[in-house]
């Protein structure tokens, strides 16, 4: 058994990073601050390492129902030992937690706040990794982990943050709790209560409040409902397959959340890279599973 590239890409569902990226563009843009400050690549690259690091302890973690459920998945294939992927994936986290500490010393915002909320944001994933099965809260401690993402940029780029931020964060959980609800159902083939995926309204409900005249914000508002929409097909119609391709459907949809909160704040290019990012995480789906 070794590792090698094919088993580190599926191990850490890298396919889904970008949809990391635009949660720090997102978090940045609201506060206030400045997204392209070169100090944000840093945060850009830990929080990446925090996302792989707990992708890397999910599969650990999950080993033994993924015998049963996904045999093929790298640990029970054989491909890789479950020790070397826990090193690996706290590792990965306490790196995460270096390279946002060195980031948050170079931009000079919130210094201390910013290293807290990483190492918070670390807990947080080691909690949801290690308990996520038969926990009803198990959603809410993911939306956690994408909140906190967005905080540690916002507070990063700026002293005082927009209470936008705030605003922005909380829609992004309303979106997470609705898309983990689902996730947590797709080895069922089937989504049993439907009423927690109204949560993925919430950041369509706050683009039609926010949009009024402008036009940015109405764009995205409309694409993120059709995206959206069209997820929410798929698991009302429950063929087979239906519900792991409206799982990562809603994933990449994270980007467009992000392009959404981003519009409300008029930064065009930031959100144009917000849709770019939904773009490659639909492009690396098609070649490294996003779930």
């Amino acid at each position: 058994m070794s590792w090698n590239a094919k088993t580190a890409l599926q191990l850490g569902r890298v396919s889904n990073l970008p949809t990391v990226w635009s949660n720090v563009l997102a978090g940045a843009a609201l506060s206030g601050g400045n997204p392209l400050n070169a100090n944000l690549l840093i945060f850009l690259f830990s929080l990446s390492l925090a996302y792989i690091g707990g992708m890397f302890l999910n599969d650990a973690f999950d080993r033994e129902i993924d015998a049963e459920e996904r045999p093929e998945r790298p640990i029970p294939s054989k491909q890789v030992k479950a020790a070397e992927v826990f090193a690996a994936g706290f590792t990965l986290l306490a790196a995460a937690v270096m390279f946002s500490s060195i980031a948050a010393l170079s931009w000079g915002h919130n210094v201390f706040l910013v290293i807290l909320l990483t190492i918070a944001l670390c807990g947080a994933i080691v909690l949801y990794d290690m308990w996520h099965k038969n926990n009803p809260l198990s959603p809410v401690i993911m939306g956690l982990c994408r909140v906190l993402v967005i905080l540690i940029a916002g507070f990063a780029a700026n002293d005082s943050p927009s209470s936008v931020l705030y605003v922005g964060a909380f829609v992004m959980l309303c979106y997470l709790i609705g898309l983990t609800y689902t996730a947590k159902q797709e080895s069922l083939g089937e989504v049993k209560n439907l009423w927690p995926l109204a949560l993925l309204a919430a950041p369509i409900v706050y683009g039609l409040f926010r949009s009024a005249s402008d036009y940015q914000v109405i764009i995205a508002t409309l694409v993120l409902s059709l995206w959206t929409g069209l997820a929410l097909y798929l698991v009302r119609r429950r063929n087979p397959g239906d519900i792991p391709k409206a799982v990562v459907s809603m994933i990449a949809g994270i980007s467009l959340v992000d392009a959404l909160l981003i519009s409300t704040v008029s930064s065009l290019p930031i959100a144009t890279l917000a849709v770019a990012s939904f773009g490659l995480t639909l492009f690396l789906q098609r070649y490294i599973s996003g779930t």
